[in-house]
């Protein structure tokens, strides 16, 4: 019998702070957000100054919660995968820098993910038998992309918005 293998993801690339657990890959065992929407409402937008404070502020209180849902302990997390973008620069350098040093003082992997590619590899969750090759409609933030995928690491854009 294989290993279970437990994820923790790491998502600040806007202004929602965002820890997920996974197991295996397809199984979300908790998803933990700390959505900052009623703190730019105000502002007409998302201002990114006042975001990346606001991650500073929610991602040990997300991460820890996360954690609990899932009823798993650090010590179990087999890789650590924050986004590293595109996105609001200061919102990914908190969750980055925050994956570093948890992967860091807990001697666990760190897998940086493209904000693109984890929407794309977000239907092996909501399809656990989708495999590869197929086509991929992706909309994200004013970014709408045509994405035949290859392979799970291989893509090609066949069409994006200017």
């Amino acid at each position: 019998m294989e290993k279970d293998i437990y994820t923790l993801g790491i998502e600040s690339s806007c202004d929602e702070t965002s820890v997920a657990i996974v197991k295996n890959g397809r199984e979300v065992l908790s998803n933990v957000i700390d959505t900052q929407i009623p703190i730019h409402e105000k502002y007409g937008g998302v201002v990114p100054e006042i975001a990346s404070r606001n991650h500073i502020e929610a991602i040990s209180r997300v991460m820890k919660k996360a954690l609990k849902d899932a009823d798993i302990k650090l010590e179990q997390i087999d890789a650590i995968t924050p986004t590293y973008g595109p996105g609001l620069v200061g919102a990914l350098l908190v969750g980055v820098s925050y994956a570093k040093a948890l992967a860091f003082a807990q001697n666990i992997p760190l897998v940086g993910v493209n904000h693109i590619q984890g929407h794309i590899a977000a239907n092996y969750i909501t399809y656990p038998e989708l495999k590869p090759p197929f086509l991929c409609v992706m909309m994200s933030g004013g970014n709408t992309q045509i994405i035949h995928v290859k392979d799970y690491t291989k893509f090609e854009v066949l069409r994006k918005n200017s």
